[in-house]
């Protein structure tokens, strides 16, 4: 016989007679049978399975082609230089890969905690991955589930299931003999226990029936390694730019060695010539910036947050988080400590917040702390208990309410048919002192309430149950002390004394965070657990939504996918939400068209991470499953990071629209001056590979270090989240570009046309280069601020723009006055009076944008009238 359920179990000890549990030889023979209790480790990819999807991605192909094509100009700094930062993104995207599939083992071990089973009438310690179906295995205070099973036997088991369903407070199990198979988690009094699960209180004996991958842990495994996050909006941006220009400069590669040849009436020296232009050509548009400015500004943005305590484990991640429409934020462990407190003490109908109480209580609530304390264990593990302990401590240490030196006497412990639990204690080794803590229903039914009385403790009940407080009652023993003590618990005699309220407290952040997240337009909603009281009390406290509408798991199931969608529109709290109805949520917000960052901290949440655009991981209370399936991880377990993070992802954005802008501004009259004399066949050409390669110099370090150290717009958290489908050069922003470059263009080859008439080639060339490298430091000026003037800006600092700026005038300096530079950029002495005008030009060309952001100021100021505008 394996089980006898016509055995009962004592009250004062777990009983497990009448348990033989499996032989060994059974035990085997499942085990070889159903694989060990553990998720099956994924096959992880070999390097250069990873290396090759990294590589065959245009920007990375893109870079190594430009290092080539300088390696073959003999340019060997510039080439070393690409090709260096090919190895480095490499390097990091093995790195982050390598790290994302540890996600699967950091669950495999969580789920395979060592239990004691009983098999063949004996009790054995063993390793959780050999539990099989079928064995019994016993659960004790402290205990990690090793398995999905039923109980059988029980004294008083409580369970933590937090990991699973997201709910602050442990779930008490009742004992079954006829339920064989598995209930939802979630709520008290079910049968259940998960794998993975801790037992906070209580004893039992539970009969297994799923293992690894086919327990509740198990099934979040398997979700996590069917899910793909897909490239990030930011990444599919680039990528479309990165083959657009490519396949431009390619062809303007071929376009003009033809044309040159052609205009110039062929022969080898001209096709030299035209191979020459060509590949001017080519490093004149093809834009290795790109893939450098994505990765260096995603890298730095990286290393910022992470001083705020927020660590970054896909670079994309940050900046997509600046573009988030929906914060979907777990309530336990997110929004709250994920901890017990004592909030309030009530007697008579008179109710006395602690919050923020450090003195001795008034003497009134001393007796209800006393007996409170009584009724709890010396050395709790219960939330509420270590909670009480602590207020005891802290409001009543010190005075004779606390008695360290009592001995229990006898205990009466909670049962499911009385949610309530009795301390006896011998004071002096004759007297006792009785007190009683639990529901408030039991301990008034212990009381011999009246029926008026019960009503009036209802009433308090629900008023602090809508605060989103956990309400327990208190009693004292009243009369003579009782020997020998009563079987039965209704035997005794009590008075009644007060309530006690505890709260999962709020972060103190909290509402800041989420202040400024609606107005930055992020709209916060809470997906939880929890019930529905809870969460609307914790939702109102955070300013997440005054109007508590909820919408419950229950309801969730009934609902189509459709009708899902809108509901989505008002509901900003989610109650009793299981993992899988936390997936669909999220996939629900992204099919509307929104960009969803999700915070969580526990193993139910890591599917929801993965799936969303940005996952937000807690890092102190946060498992390692939801850490390795996060974007990011708030180190600190701070929620107000998360709004540092958002303002930083906005700035990145910002920045790289600027950087881009500049890149196509600037390769505009670099392009033109390489083209036009192409096609006039009196023409020479204007900029020679040795030209570009000191504009690089200038370009390379503007796009990356300057404009990624821009800090961002005064008012970026002001407005709302840009659109999911904002384009990095949208029609204004390369329109704006365009005309910026057009602008330079005009100016070099007015510059180069003048000069043409008095002066040489040489001295023409020369003069056209310095305008061009003024205009190019003009337009890094101008493009620092879409709304600030330049000279506004020269107020804020930014140490990369400085050495920028020294450093191209100093070597254009040294590029038109030392001989040998002359010779080798094929420039000729200039006068002072030609230097002034090239440079005034290249100055002064960009004022009508200048202009033009004036007038927006004082469009915007109400200072400027609409129609002038038009």
């Amino acid at each position: 016989m394996v089980f006898d359920p016509s055995k009962k179990s004592s009250r004062s000890s777990l009983d497990l007679d009448g348990i033989v549990g499996l032989s060994e030889a059974e035990a085997a023979k499942r085990l070889q049978q159903h694989g060990p209790n553990e998720l099956p480790a994924q096959s992880n990819r070999p390097l250069y399975a990873i290396a090759v999807e990294v590589v065959k991605e245009p920007m990375f192909v893109l870079l190594v082609v430009a290092g080539i094509l300088y390696l073959v100009m003999g340019e060997l700094i510039d080439a070393t230089m690409l090709l260096s930062f090919v190895v480095v993104v490499l390097a990091i995207t093995i790195i982050q890969e390598r790290r994302t599939e540890r996600a699967i083992d950091a669950l495999r071990d969580l789920s395979s905690p060592r239990a004691l089973v009983i098999r063949g009438g004996e009790h054995r310690r063993l390793p959780g991955r050999e539990v099989v179906v079928g064995d019994f295995v016993v659960l004790s205070e402290g205990d990690r589930v090793p398995a999905d099973a039923v109980l059988r036997r029980g004294m008083h088991l409580s369970v933590d299931e937090s990991l699973l369903t997201g709910e602050s407070l442990p779930v008490r199990k009742k004992p079954s003999t006829s339920i064989g198979e598995r209930e939802r988690p979630g709520g008290d009094d079910l049968a259940t226990v998960y794998s993975g699960t801790l037992v906070v209180g209580g004893q039992g004996a539970a009969e297994v029936l799923a293992t690894g991958q086919q327990s509740a842990i198990g099934g979040i495994g398997r979700i996590l390694g069917q899910l793909e996050s897909g490239p990030t909006p930011l990444q599919q941006e680039t990528r479309r730019l990165v083959r657009l220009f490519a396949m431009a400069g390619l062809a303007a590669c071929v376009v003009v060695v033809c044309a040159f040849a052609i205009t110039r009436g062929g022969g080898q020296a001209v096709w030299t010539q035209g191979v020459l232009a060509g590949i001017t050509m080519a490093m004149a548009t093809l834009p290795e910036e790109f893939p450098v400015v994505l990765t260096v500004f995603l890298a730095m943005g990286a290393w910022r947050i992470s001083r705020s305590n927020v660590l970054t484990r896909r670079m994309p991640a940050v900046e997509t988080l600046g573009a988030a429409t929906v914060l979907a934020v777990d309530k336990t462990g997110t929004l709250t400590h994920n901890l017990m407190r004592l909030r309030t003490l009530t007697v008579d109908q008179n109710t006395s917040d602690l919050d923020g109480q450090e003195s001795e209580l008034p003497e009134e609530l001393h007796q209800l702390l006393e007996h409170a304390i009584l009724a709890s264990k010396r050395d709790p593990f219960d939330p509420m208990e270590k909670a009480l302990l602590e207020a005891g401590n802290r409001l009543i240490g010190g005075t004779e309410h606390l008695h360290p030196h009592w001995s229990l006497a006898h205990e009466y412990p909670l049962t499911p048919e009385l949610l309530a639990v009795t301390h006896i204690w011998s004071a002096d080794g004759e007297t006792t002192v009785m007190a009683t803590k639990g529901a408030p229903e039991a301990v008034a039914d212990l009381c011999h309430m009246s029926q008026e009385q019960r009503s009036a403790l209802s009433l308090e009940v629900d008023r602090l149950s809508s605060l989103g407080l956990r309400v327990l009652a208190l009693a004292k023993g009243c009369g003579h002390p009782l020997s020998p003590f009563p079987v039965e618990h209704h035997d005794l005699r009590f008075c009644f004394i007060g309530l006690l309220g505890f709260e999962d407290p709020l972060r103190p952040a909290v509402p800041a965070a989420v202040a400024e997240c609606r107005q930055a337009g992020v709209r916060v909603v809470m997906i939880t657990g929890d019930y529905p009281t809870t969460a609307r009390t914790i939702a109102r406290q955070a300013g997440i939504d005054e109007q508590g509408r909820v919408l419950t798991g229950v309801e969730l199931d009934r609902m189509s996918d459709d009708e899902l969608l809108l509901r989505l529109k008002d509901i900003r709290i989610f109650a009793r939400v299981v993992p899988e109805q936390k997936l669909r949520i999220v996939s629900a917000f992204k099919k509307s068209g929104e960009v969803v960052a999700m915070t969580g901290d526990g193993v139910n949440d890591a599917p929801a991470l993965k799936m969303a655009h940005i996952g937000i991981a807690m890092g102190g209370r946060g498992t390692d499953v939801a850490r390795e399936a996060a974007s990011l991880v708030l180190l600190d377990d701070d929620f107000s990071s998360i709004v540092g993070a958002v303002r930083l992802g906005r700035r990145i954005f910002g920045n790289i629209k600027k950087a881009i802008s500049f890149i196509v501004a600037v390769h505009i009259p670099i392009a033109g001056l390489s083209m036009l004399p192409v096609f006039f066949g009196d023409w020479p050409l204007l900029l020679l590979p040795i030209h570009i390669v000191f504009l690089e110099l200038i370009i390379d370090p503007s796009c990356t270090l300057v404009f990624e150290a821009e800090r961002e717009e005064p008012d970026i958290m002001k407005v709302p989240p840009r659109s999911p489908q904002e384009r990095l050069l949208s029609f204004p922003v390369i329109g704006v570009a365009v005309a910026q470059g057009m602008t330079v263009l005009g100016i070099c080859l007015a510059v180069f046309l003048t000069a043409r008439v008095e002066h040489s080639l040489d001295a023409a060339r020369a003069l056209t280069f310095i305008a061009l490298v003024v205009s190019s430091l003009m337009i890094i000026l101008v493009n620092r601020s879409p709304s600030r003037s330049f000279l506004a800006m020269l107020l804020v600092p930014n140490t990369a723009l400085g050495w920028v700026v020294v450093g191209a005038i100093g070597f254009t300096v040294i590029a038109i006055t030392v001989p040998f530079a002359q010779q080798l950029f094929h420039f000729a002495p200039l006068h002072l009076t030609d230097l002034l005008l090239s440079f005034g030009a290249g100055a002064f060309g960009l004022l009508w944008f200048e202009l033009a952001k004036a007038m927006k100021r004082f469009r915007h100021n109400g200072l400027l009238p609409l129609r002038w505008l038009h």
